[in-house]
């Protein structure tokens, strides 16, 4: 990976340049002596025999008034790699060199052809010339080795719905020749977990299809006991965030001694779940125990004969 490009970075329509000169009555030596190069140069850019360099398009759009993306667009969905950031900055790649502080345009060229990734020394000084962020730069440079630019924080991968959640279960929790269970199936899963009727088969059709979208707490339950997972998976992100602020701040208050072992009781609107109450309630146990060495995680004093 980290080939030569093959094709321009900017689209370059000679056309359009050819219809802008003559609609301003430019001449192409006119041309020419603004981008400073010579007039076969520019005489061959609008008859189709070479195209400018990429570094040359930031001051020809410059010279005919025109935004850089208008004059020389990308094509559609494209993003820069390092060579597109140092041709949209106007730099040659033996003009980088001044920009690092080195002797050569080595660094820049290896890292544009996928070579070797720049130091972190080239970092700002080069993203401070080409007038992006480091990030940027960063992100751009691993389109130069041919990676895509890391993910925002959530993958599209990751189920949100209460559909994508339980489709998710189904195509990947029974592997080979394992056949996931019918719509019917998970509601008599479901019911008999909840000890009563709360679901039928049309129902668990609507949620996994979406088209109820709501699933209700009981019945999110009872699919986590036949799939297999913790009940949180089907909470929202929300629940599962005040589930954890709750906890947290009875954490604080059983620091302050304030708060003893905590009971299955409703806490807020969702209560804290049974994994979240074990969780907490043994860190309770362990602060007691720190904070009063003379008493063991049952609360009994440890007399003289229990020291060694």
């Amino acid at each position: 990976m980290g080939e030569t490009r093959q094709m321009p970075p900017r689209h370059f329509d000679r056309e359009r340049v050819r219809a802008l000169r003559r609609a301003r009555n430019i001449t192409l030596n006119a041309v020419a002596q603004a981008l400073g190069v010579g007039l076969s140069t520019a005489t061959g850019w609008e008859l189709g025999t070479t195209v400018p360099d990429g570094e040359k398009l930031p001051a020809m759009a410059s010279f005919y008034g025109k935004p850089l993306d208008d004059l020389f667009p990308r094509s559609v969905g494209e993003l820069p790699d390092l060579a597109d950031l140092r041709c949209d900055a106007g730099y040659s790649q033996y003009q980088t060199k001044e920009l690092i502080g080195t002797k050569s345009a080595g660094p820049v060229a290896n890292a544009e052809r996928g070579k070797r990734r720049l130091s972190e020394r080239f970092h700002r000084p080069l993203a401070a010339g080409y007038k992006v962020t480091v990030e940027e730069l960063l992100a751009a440079q691993e389109r130069s080795f041919g990676y895509a630019a890391p993910a925002p924080a959530a993958s599209r991968d990751t189920p949100r719905t209460a559909a994508e959640k339980i489709t998710y279960l189904l195509e990947h929790s029974y592997p080979g020749a394992q056949v996931p269970p019918s719509d019917a199936e998970i509601a008599e899963a479901v019911n008999k977990h909840a000890g009563a009727q709360v679901t039928a088969e049309d129902d668990v059709r609507a949620f996994r299809t979406g088209t109820e979208p709501v699933l209700p707490p009981i019945v999110g339950e009872g699919m986590a006991e036949l799939f297999g997972v913790s009940p949180m998976y089907f909470q929202t992100d929300d629940t599962v965030t005040r589930q954890v602020v709750e906890g947290l701040r009875l954490l604080a208050a059983a620091r302050k001694g304030s708060v003893g072992r905590i009971e299955a009781r409703g806490l807020g609107p969702e209560g804290l779940s049974e994994d979240v109450l074990a969780f907490v309630n043994r860190v309770v146990e362990e602060l007691a125990g720190q904070d009063n060495p003379g008493v063991d995680r049952r609360g009994s004093e440890k007399g003289p004969s229990s020291r060694r």
